[in-house]
């Protein structure tokens, strides 16, 4: 799509409602409003009451509040207008379509005004994904965690070691330039310093990566367990809705089914699995494959027990494994000799220990969003960059390499810092992120 067409599109949500925003930017944008309205262009950033009329016929199409903002103080650095229409459907088509009959406006399309914003310069990679993930956002931790990203905080963070990357390499590239010349101090000691500090915050973050994913996608939690001990009715019972089949056919679970739900402000998704057992049905084997996969992968493995089964006690479906673990003692009124002292002891039918065990994973939760809601890497990209800026700039591990070589390591390391925030070889993944936003965004 051309970039110097003005773009127009709904910004709010879907009619009819209250009040309905349609947004322009680019050239032309304020020029359109001088032509719906007939009179002189408000101030800038000044919310004013306008009757917009249908240039041709001069028929009103709605009286709206409209404000305009002047390039490059804008979200996308052009020049944008914002119209508040009343909601209805034919007031909004009605302003639309007269917009887009004009030449050199069209609609936009997905991600269209935020993509405007980064090439601008408006916004760094970073901050576009927060601002996706904001418009998604289904937790109050995922907001914070979004509403930093889109903030800047991880650009800032980034810039930062970009800097002393930089710092790094220019006193490496003076060591290079004047071999033959005497040089103030030992600037491959500075330079070492800057590099060691950058890894140790880069270390860091890589720590947290794990906490950022649990934020964003969800507290991956296993419910699990041999088969007909009550996972399925477990997992209805912490969904709080039937969204798994119950039989007490043993096997009937084949595959995972997830539900997903907001438990004290955090995204948890609970995957019921397969009863785990040896088996000679290929399918079932499968599920059985696909559960201790999804154990592997779990923040917090629950694992149920039959409390009515006298071998209960001896099971362990998960041994090796270092989730944060949960023993759920399932059908305690049916028990058979005495009730454990570990774990936690309920029915998932009556819903007796269900409180308990979800007060257990919002703990856990939190625990992860202390760290999550601020970290830095927030997706497989920004893990798989900083990580290669880490690989390269453990050249600097051994002492006896060229300072040739040590240069080249920090311009690997700050290409793929800039991987990150948008600077280098990102284009091949820009249309795959812009997709993911609505239109008007």
């Amino acid at each position: 799509m051309p970039a110097t067409d003005t773009i127009i599109a709904l910004a709010s949500g879907s009619v009819p409602a209250g009040v309905a925003v349609v947004r322009l930017s680019g050239e032309q944008a304020c020029d359109m409003l001088r032509l719906l309205t007939g009179r002189p262009l408000p101030e800038p950033r000044r919310m004013v009451l306008r009757t917009l009329r249908a240039p041709e016929t001069a028929e009103i199409l709605d009286q709206a509040l409209v404000v305009r903002f002047v390039a490059p103080h804008s979200f996308t650095g052009e020049d944008v207008v914002e119209l508040h229409l009343h909601g209805g459907p034919a007031t909004v088509s009605g302003v639309i379509d007269t917009l887009l009959a004009q030449p050199g406006c069209r609609q936009a399309v997905e991600g269209e005004y935020t993509r405007r914003a980064f090439d601008n310069g408006r916004l760094d990679l970073t901050a576009v994904e927060g601002m996706s993930d904001l418009v998604r956002a289904r937790t109050a931790a995922q907001r914070r965690q979004a509403l930093s990203a889109a903030g800047g905080a991880a650009h800032r963070t980034i810039q930062s070691w970009n800097d002393r990357l930089l710092r790094a390499r220019a006193l490496v590239e003076t060591m290079i330039d004047f071999v033959d010349e005497d040089v103030p101090g030992d600037l491959l000691a500075d330079a070492r310093r800057e590099v060691a500090a950058v890894r140790q915050a880069m270390a860091a973050e890589l720590d947290k990566a794990h906490a950022g994913f649990a934020i964003r996608d969800g507290v991956q939690v296993a419910i699990v367990g041999p088969p007909n001990v009550g996972k399925s009715t477990l997992l209805n019972a912490l969904a709080g809705r039937e969204a798994a089949i119950v039989s007490s056919i043993a096997g009937t679970t084949r595959d995972i089914v997830q539900v997903s739900f907001d438990l004290g402000g955090h995204l948890v998704v609970v995957s019921d699995t397969a009863g785990i057992r040896e088996t000679a049905d290929e399918i079932e084997a499968e599920g059985v494959r696909r559960a201790k996969q999804a154990m592997a992968e779990a923040d917090v493995c629950v694992e149920v027990r039959d409390l009515s089964e006298p071998q209960a006690a001896t099971s362990d479906a998960m041994q090796g494994h270092e989730a944060v673990r949960v023993v759920f003692w399932n059908k305690a009124d049916q028990a058979v000799g005495a009730l454990p002292e570990n774990g936690i002891v309920g029915s998932a039918r009556s819903g007796h220990g269900i409180d308990q065990l979800r007060g257990l994973i919002s703990t856990h939760a939190a625990r992860l969003a202390a760290d999550g809601e601020t970290a830095i890497i927030q997706r497989t990209r920004h893990r798989t960059a900083i990580a290669d800026a880490t690989s390269a700039l453990a050249w600097w591990d051994d002492p006896t390499l060229a300072e040739e070589i040590l240069a080249s390591s920090l311009e690997r390391a700050i290409a793929s810092l800039g991987q990150v925030v948008g600077t280098t070889d990102v284009e091949h993944m820009l249309d795959i992120i812009f997709r993911e936003f609505c239109i008007g965004k």
